[in-house]
């Protein structure tokens, strides 16, 4: 099996880097100071589904194909991850924006 260590660094950070700051600004543009937590996870899968174009650009080639199922794998794992409440990384940013804000 190729080695898609790059990849799989990326889909475990995603959620911590890229998908709680675009939620947290998200509720801060539409002013919901104190969302659920669910909704907090919602958005954050929904800007963390947004990865699945990227994996679109990438050719029509069957290893791209199998590289493209290895990062899907990847995201659906961290996206149960999310749901179930188990990233620290988005509990702690949910945490933080409804005391601070």
């Amino acid at each position: 099996m190729p080695d898609y260590f790059e990849i799989d660094r990326l889909v475990e950070d995603l959620a911590k880097i890229y998908s709680t700051a675009c939620a947290t600004s998200w509720f801060k543009v539409t002013g919901n100071k104190r969302p659920t937590k669910e909704e907090f996870r919602s958005k954050v899968v929904e800007f963390m589904k947004h990865f699945e174009y990227t994996l679109g650009t990438f050719p029509q080639t069957p290893a791209a194909d199998q590289f493209r199922e290895h990062a899907r794998k990847s995201l659906e794992g961290e996206i149960a991850h999310v749901l179930a409440g188990e990233n620290k990384d988005v509990e702690k940013r949910y945490k933080y924006y409804v005391d601070y804000s």
